[in-house]
């Protein structure tokens, strides 16, 4: 195998920051960001908008989306004149 050809795996955490869930894992992403895991290690931190704690198809909680004014919106854009 050609040296220097596959990036760097390395572990860091996830963090959500719609729920303040974290976990750790693999990845060959890379943050400046650091935090203190459990385990008393220091781990780059990515920061993500949706996992598993907060995604409707896990949790089966559905938002409330605005759907009456995305209704109003559109009728106003291309409704008859």
């Amino acid at each position: 195998m050609k040296k220097d050809l596959h990036p760097k795996v390395n572990q860091v955490v996830f963090r959500d920051i719609s729920c303040d869930y974290a976990f750790l894992g693999t990845s060959t992403m890379g943050s400046a960001e650091k935090i203190k895991w459990e385990d008393g290690k220091e781990y780059p931190l990515i920061k993500v908008e949706i996992s598993s704690a907060s995604h409707p198809f896990y949790t089966g909680k559905q938002r409330v989306i605005d759907t009456e004014g995305r209704i109003d919106r559109f009728k106003k854009k291309y409704g008859k004149k």
